[in-house]
């Protein structure tokens, strides 16, 4: 993670956020990472636009990495109201009980910049963004790929492995290779 540096997704970030993803035509088809906000089942609409405005309201959350100037990568965190629409939602919801602070949907790192820390550094700046707004309880769904090889487009949530290696532990199981993953964290005043 040497040389990687860690800014919140916002106003000011938006133009280095926005550069990424059109240097990857929108990631994942177009997606903007909207998927996980209450408008993501709409297609065709304007997603770049939709995130756009949702970054300028403060309804969108990122810790975005950088290699000196350049966005390289980025981890989507928000509240669940902010972020409803999950992956292995009906598993979820089968044994549900409170509701988390914060959830982690998804991951993007830039073609070049994959396997060198991106997504971990993403996942710190992340977390240590959730502690300055407040802290609480954070969980995600990552993949397990232990013992079997991945795709990295299969693995927009990242890893058990790293997630656990930034202290979350597994709750239950969702998919055949996903787990929810949960820590608590302490809030803190300090910036990302």
């Amino acid at each position: 993670m040497a040389g990687f540096h860690v800014k919140p997704l916002n106003e000011e970030t938006w133009p280095d956020f926005a550069l990424l993803v059109e240097r990857h035509n929108g990631v994942w088809g177009g997606c903007w990472c909207m998927e996980f906000h209450p408008e993501g089942s709409q297609r065709g609409a304007d997603r770049r636009g939709q995130k756009e405005g949702r970054v300028r309201d403060g309804q969108a959350h990122a810790a975005l990495v950088f290699d000196g100037d350049s966005c390289v990568g980025w981890c989507q965190f928000g509240a669940p109201d902010e972020l409803p629409r999950i992956k292995f939602g009906r598993a979820y919801r089968e044994a549900a009980g409170e509701p988390p602070d914060w959830r982690i949907t998804c991951f993007f790192v830039d073609k070049a910049y994959r396997h060198q820390g991106v997504a971990a550094a993403a996942l710190k700046g992340a977390l240590s963004e959730i502690a300055r707004l407040g802290g609480g309880t954070v969980e995600s769904s990552p993949e397990d790929v232990e013992g079997r090889k991945v795709s990295n487009s299969f693995l927009y949530n990242a890893t058990v492995a790293m997630f656990e290696q930034q202290g979350f532990a597994r709750t239950r199981q969702l998919g055949k290779n996903s787990w929810l993953v949960t820590k608590k964290v302490r809030p803190r005043r300090t910036s990302i």
